[in-house]
């Protein structure tokens, strides 16, 4: 089976990677800036995650297109990406000390096999209280404006997280485990 990555995240290419399927990446070019974000927030993943494999498999009916869409959730508020450093300060101390919801929506789509499977998951994280020296350091040097909720796990946000329920991949961007026992049964 042949299976393309329909998105531009180098996370979810790397996570993608460490299981045994050949894939390539194709940008579904989704403007996600023009999808409204009044709506449930897994309903908002699920949607954009849905757009971007639709579009890609519309072009490959013979490959297996995944979607995925991940956003950071506080207080039913959607987290997306910054567009500058105050608004990345401003997220992250919203998340200071605070339960976040990180959700990823996923879209698995072949045509030629009828195959159309959703799913989201979802991974609770707790930061630890975030001082402003820390935040500034963060911000100026890893420049999160590609991460929704300006972080990621994965590099010096580590430090911020006091407690993780559920899926890390998830966090990453892309939930591997769960994902990988959808599709084992037609690999």
């Amino acid at each position: 089976m042949k299976f393309i990555l329909a998105s531009k995240s180098p996370r979810r290419k790397e996570l993608l990677s460490k299981i045994n399927i050949n894939f390539d990446v194709i940008d579904s070019k989704i403007d996600e800036s023009l999808i409204s974000t009044n709506m449930e927030a897994s309903h908002y993943c699920m949607l954009l995650a849905k757009l971007k494999a639709s579009n890609v498999s519309q072009y490959y009916s013979e490959h297996t297109v995944i979607g995925a869409d991940t956003i950071v959730v506080l207080n039913d508020r959607i987290l997306n990406k910054p567009k500058n450093f105050n608004e990345a300060k401003d997220m992250l101390l919203s998340l200071s000390n605070n339960t976040h919801q990180v959700i990823t929506g996923v879209a698995i789509r072949n045509q030629a096999l009828n195959i159309n499977k959703k799913f989201h998951e979802i991974t609770y994280v707790k930061f630890y209280k975030l001082d402003d020296e820390t935040l500034n350091y963060y911000i100026s040097k890893y420049e999160p404006y590609d991460k929704s909720g300006s972080y990621g796990i994965q590099d010096y946000a580590s430090v911020f997280v006091k407690e993780i329920n559920g899926s890390y991949d998830n966090v990453i961007g892309f939930p591997l485990s769960r994902f990988f026992n959808i599709i084992k049964e037609y690999i």
